[in-house]
């Protein structure tokens, strides 16, 4: 009898630990131990013993004031040796921003209820007018090849940017901007991207991060007043100067410099800056007429105060001022958007050109971080989600259109694999991106989820991009206006690098900052240490330790279940994936726990790590995106491939990341814990199987409806423009000439035909009366166009020298 209470305690102990009640967990069940254990030992010397070092424990442990004094006093010396030394550049970025969804997949239990309540923000009437109007008329006015040739846009092009306001999307009606949302302004850029980007890069580097975010966070009201109207109009051109020579990626080691001085500016003497510096990669650099400066304040005559070194700082300059040189272009990649270098010598202005004014000398650094995370999340995702949905539109059609062996090619088994990649990343893509701007438009500031999209989509669009041209092969790698991916594929590089390059983003950014901004209690304690506040460390870090326990109970528990034991939202598949990345969240926690614990301040500099748990908490929150996606639309039929492709894919990622963390763990008894503890029976998430790629595959060729709903956001040109416009118009003519050619095929499986070449088999099959005229027409007119659509460009020669890029 007392060993099957003693077994009720254990449950008792692991039931309340999976619910998140550590301390009890360990308490209750003790104390019944303890209570049923000492009369059956008849109160024994050793038994007496081991209840009162029992006892002492309990009261250590469990009153709280003993043990901030005996306990946790102790342990904020012991550990702040061991954390890592955090500069206050890093405390800046560390503190940038909001925690959303990330956190809750930090928790170990998401609130799956939540992300499928929570409402991304709709078009309005204005906003979807806008894209229905002016972009769809600023598409049709350019072509990408044309734009290539010239080098630049068009001037017909600039001015109809300037009169539309394209360079204020993000900028208040009250100061004559459009005032857009970020969902309205993610939608442009998709669409213009999906046509062009030199457009797409040109417009949406004034309505990221640069002179108008920071203004409208941080300028005097002087300052906006006179800048946002003329930057919403196109009569100022903003660039802003981060990068330089010396500082690319630790954009704070920055040799560009201000001193503080008197100096004489538009005739009278003034208190000012004189300033130095030499920038690079600068986009809309080489045509601005005012910069975005961003260099470090130095007051060595301290005429502002007693600190001598300011920091960072943030001002706007007039690129026409003596000393500044500006003008000359890099050439990135071939695509001409407006990008290059410029430098100052001693240039002299006032103290007021500071963004905010003189108070916010010193604080550029604090609103750079501040305000990266909306671009962030906009830009450079929606221009992947544009090249990902152009690419499926290209090769869904191509794959129908093209034939081999009198087949088309999307047949082949070989060409279904890299379409069920093309369409299931597209579709996970887009689900991210619309995720990650309602919650911008929900007023978050998402630091770590917008590096996640950042990173994450412009790789999937590398990816997405290398299978079409794979697919297109040949008709590829010519160059052309027939050519819809060239400049897509040329892109890649562009989108992999700006914004944090990605190797950076994802071994340090994205861990690096999530472990510390979305873990419920690591902020808290680092706080408390560097504050000595032994209250504050004290309930962080026992919770803490209350919470890896849990999370240790939880991971076995799911694992041990595939996560049936979660608690779920949705209905249907959506719930049961997402009691599988539940599963994972778990783990996760879990596995961050452990690695903080054991390395320490060394984990910061296990890159390889860190990278592997960043793709474990990117993969869950792109796959979680899908997820919602599809439940939000209403789980139709025709998108139930792509979202099982995206959930199987996404935790299959998962995965495989923690998998890789274990096995190149340094202290291998935790590893070995881990990996019972997270896999008890075993890695069984598989990669999407073939018969699902195959129905992935099937969708993008054969049902209209969902490769338009896949590919909805892009620019569909007319049926008379060379590329996209008359591959469409194919498709259109293959569709019809399938079902005579499928009776052709019957009529000759049955032996009513005889094989034959092109127009004979036609004639036959006239003569048989297996087809009729007009059908036999229709299928000569799908050849026709079949063929002109599979040309490629070629030059004569003295044409071809006189190719750009």
């Amino acid at each position: 009898m007392t060993l099957w209470l003693v077994a009720a305690s254990l449950v008792l102990g692991i039931a309340l630990a999976y619910l998140r009640r550590a301390y009890w967990a360990w308490v209750l069940p003790c104390a019944a131990i303890i209570g049923l254990w000492l009369p059956a030992s008849r109160f024994s010397t050793p038994s007496v013993a081991a209840a009162v070092l029992f006892g002492l424990a309990a009261g250590i442990f469990g009153i709280s004031s003993v043990r901030r004094s005996l306990v946790s006093s102790w342990l904020m010396r012991l550990l702040a040796p061991l954390l890592p030394r955090m500069s206050e550049t890093e405390r800046v970025a560390l503190e940038a921003g909001t925690v959303w969804f990330d956190g809750e997949l930090f928790s170990g239990a998401p609130d799956w209820e939540y992300l499928l309540s929570f409402q991304p923000r709709k078009l309005s009437e204005r906003e979807r007018a806008f894209l229905e109007g002016p972009v769809e008329e600023l598409c049709r006015m350019i072509k990408e090849w044309d734009v290539v040739q010239r080098g630049d846009l068009p001037p017909e092009v600039w001015t109809f940017l300037k009169h539309h306001k394209f360079f204020g999307m993000i900028i208040p009606e009250e100061y004559g901007g459009l005032g857009f949302s970020a969902a309205a302004h993610s939608a442009v850029i998709v669409k213009l991207a999906s046509r062009s980007v030199t457009a797409a890069v040109t417009v949406m580097v004034p309505n990221s991060l640069g002179p108008a975010e920071l203004l409208l966070h941080y300028g005097t009201e002087e300052q906006k007043r006179y800048y946002l109207p003329r930057l919403a109009s196109g009569e100022e051109i903003p660039c802003f100067a981060l990068t330089g020579p010396e500082a690319g990626s630790d954009a704070a080691a920055t040799q560009s410099t201000g001193i503080v001085c008197q100096g004489i500016y538009q005739g009278r003497e003034v208190l000012g800056m004189r300033l130095n510096w030499r920038k690079r990669y600068i986009t809309l650099g080489p045509v601005s007429t005012v910069i975005g400066l961003a260099f470090r304040l130095k007051d060595p005559d301290h005429l502002l105060g007693e600190k001598e070194d300011l920091g960072i700082t943030c001002a706007l300059i007039p690129s026409h001022l003596p000393g500044i040189e500006i003008g000359k272009r890099h050439d990135p990649m071939g695509i001409p958007f407006q990008n290059g270098p410029n430098s100052g010598r001693d240039v002299f202005v006032p103290l007021d050109f500071i963004i905010g004014g003189p108070a916010m000398a010193g604080q550029g650094w604090k609103m750079l971080m501040q305000s990266l995370a909306a671009g962030r999340s906009i830009s450079l995702p929606s221009l992947s989600v544009a090249s990902a949905e152009l690419a499926a539109r290209v090769v869904g059609a191509y794959a129908t259109v093209r034939e081999q062996f009198d087949t088309p090619i999307g047949r082949f088994e070989g060409i279904e694999e890299p379409l069920a990649r093309i369409g299931g990343l597209t579709y996970l893509m887009n689900a991210a991106r619309i995720l990650t701007v309602g919650a911008v438009d929900a007023g978050e500031k998402p630091a770590v989820l917008s590096a996640v999209v950042k990173a994450y989509l412009t790789e999937a669009m590398r990816r997405v991009i290398n299978d079409a041209m794979d697919i297109r092969a040949g008709a590829a790698i010519c160059r052309g206006p027939r050519n819809m991916l060239a400049h897509a594929y040329q892109a890649v590089p562009i989108g992999i690098t700006v914004e944090g390059a990605n190797i950076l983003t994802r071994s340090m950014i994205i861990y690096g900052q999530g472990a510390v901004r979305c873990h419920p209690y690591v902020q808290d304690e680092i706080r408390a240490i560097a504050e000595r506040d032994a209250a504050r460390f004290d309930r962080a870090f026992f919770k803490h330790v209350g919470f890896t326990v849990s999370n240790a109970v939880r991971t076995l528990l799911l694992g041990l279940t595939d996560g049936r034991l979660a608690g779920g939202a949705g209905r249907g598949r959506v719930r049961r994936h997402l009691k599988r990345f539940t599963r994972m969240s778990a783990a996760f926690a879990l596995t961050s726990d452990v690695a903080m614990a054991v390395l320490g301040g060394k984990l910061k500099r296990r890159e390889k790590l860190s990278g592997r748990l960043a793709d474990a908490l990117a993969w869950m929150y792109l796959g979680s995106a899908a997820l919602k996606r599809f439940h939000d639309s209403g789980m139709p039929e025709r998108d139930r491939p792509f979202a099982e492709w995206s959930a199987r894919h996404a935790l299959f990622q998962v995965q495989e990341a923690l998998r890789g963390v274990i096995e190149n763990f340094p202290n291998r008894p935790a590893a070995w814990m881990l990996r019972w503890l997270i896999f008890p029976l075993g890695a069984r998430y598989r990669p999407p199987s073939d018969a699902l790629g195959s129905q992935v595959a099937r969708e993008l060729l054969e049902d209209r409806e969902a490769r338009a709903a896949l590919t909805g956001d892009i620019y569909i040109p007319g049926p008379h423009e060379p590329g996209l416009g008359r591959l469409e118009a194919a498709l259109d003519h293959a569709v019809e000439a399938l079902k005579v050619e499928t009776k052709i095929r019957d009529a000759i499986r049955a032996g009513k035909l005889d094989r034959a070449p092109g127009e004979m088999i036609l004639e036959q099959a006239q003569a048989a009366g297996i087809i009729s005229d007009l059908e036999a027409l229709a299928v000569m007119a799908a050849d026709a166009i079949r063929e002109e659509v599979i040309q490629v460009d070629a030059f004569d020669p003295e044409e071809f020298l006189r190719l750009r890029g």
